[in-house]
């Protein structure tokens, strides 16, 4: 039989959900486990959202699209930035997508191609890496540092930066931190790309999940529409992660050979799925800011509860729903060995910081989209666990 194409080596994958079918495997064996590993709001798509999309299907919209979306959203999500975020965009730069990761698939292999260089921040969504291999283009980590709060340091970015550059990634909430650029940071970058002439892929899907300070975009910098793309979507902000809707706001030259993409792969995204997202931005149903409030509780919940376990530290992250806790002081080993042994013997699953990269050895990140009484389980195991484990030989993992 003929082998498959080499290009199919270089995709990577997201270990969380690797760590999800262990985690699975054992409470088939009836294991308890308190699920801290997947990035998933726990709380459901607010019912007037709902309404809406089956409102669609009792309608009968059930039909193919135009494979940018539907003209009502591309509108909407317009009309979005421009509230919340002070970004004026024209509904024709839209392209509505099955979830945002089809922005990061499209963007990048529209931009990039062998020879050429894309900086992506190391920890981050091991999407970009994989990606950026994927198109043929050479992958350079931008390291994130828990002694700079995971900022880029912006002379190290310059440094980077080779006559192959073509794409930087930047995530702000930020993946797997939850570091939150300062408006600083970003109009720093945003120079430091229009000097070097870089096309930069913003994603900014944890944009109204903040806690401290305020999510600048990049595209209200000078020069950044023509150069950025703006990936958000439908599934953090509004619990919609199995709706699957995304978005991108594309420079004008970029907008038709995107959609030519969207059109030779997925054709379009689901009319009701479109209309219920229509009806998250119209509405911005009240469960939006109550489901903030609840993640601001838990976030301080499983800081605190971290810091006073001995051998742990970790930063209050700003943004998004993950923490990313120091663990080198347990002195137990590897990020990977220290997170088997959460889950193997505490019973709490979480990823290895190396899920995102090698920046993120030494450290594990734990999602708090789960309930505050399930942190606080999370956090008696884990504590109890690491007061035995440090004077115990470690056991034989399953």
């Amino acid at each position: 039989m003929r082998p498959l194409a080499l290009r199919l080596s270089r995709l990577g994958t997201e270990t969380a959900f690797e760590v999800l079918a262990k985690a699975r495997a054992l409470e088939a064996q009836g294991r308890e486990v308190v699920h801290l590993e997947i990035g998933e709001p726990d709380f459901d798509t607010p019912p007037a959202v709902v309404a809406a999309g089956v409102a669609a299907l009792e309608r009968g919209e059930t039909h193919y699209t135009p494979s940018a979306g539907i003209p009502e959203l591309r509108e909407g999500v317009a009309r979005w930035l421009a509230e919340r975020r002070g970004v004026r965009a024209d509904p024709s730069q839209v392209i509505v997508t099955p979830g945002a990761k089809p922005i990061m698939f499209y963007a990048l292999l529209a931009l990039l191609e062998d020879g050429d260089e894309a900086i992506y921040p190391d920890p981050g969504f091991p999407i970009y890496s994989s990606m950026i291999r994927f198109s043929g283009a050479r992958a350079v980590p931008l390291p994130l540092r828990e002694t700079n709060a995971f900022e880029p340091d912006l002379d190290e970015l310059r440094s980077l930066i080779t006559p192959r550059t073509k794409v930087l990634v930047l995530n702000s909430p930020h993946n797997p931190t939850g570091g939150v650029l300062s408006p600083q940071a970003v109009r720093d970058i945003a120079r430091i790309a229009r000097d070097a002439d870089l096309w930069v892929l913003t994603d900014e899907i944890y944009g109204e999940v903040i806690y401290e300070g305020e999510h600048r975009s990049l595209l209200l910098e000078d020069g950044m529409a023509e150069r950025a793309i703006l990936l958000d979507g439908f599934s953090k902000t509004y619990a919609m992660t199995g709706w699957r809707l995304g978005f991108g706001v594309f420079p004008g030259p970029l907008v038709d050979p995107l959609t030519k993409l969207v059109t030779n792969s997925v054709s379009c995204t689901a009319t009701f799925v479109q209309r219920a997202g229509a009806a998250a931005l119209a509405l911005r149903p009240p469960e939006v800011d109550a489901m903030v409030r609840s993640f601001r509780e838990r976030r301080d919940a499983i800081v605190d509860g971290l810091n006073a376990v001995p051998g742990i530290t970790c930063l209050r992250p700003k943004g998004a729903f993950y923490v990313f806790p120091n663990v080198t002081g347990l002195g137990l080993g590897t990020s990977a060995e220290v997170a088997d042994r959460f889950l193997y013997e505490a019973g709490v699953a979480v990823l290895a910081g190396t899920a995102f990269g090698r920046g993120g050895e030494g450290y594990l990140r734990l999602s708090y989209a789960n309930s505050l009484a399930n942190i606080r389980l999370a956090l008696a195991r884990i504590t109890e666990w690491a007061a035995s484990a440090r004077t115990a030989a470690p056991s034989r993992l399953r």
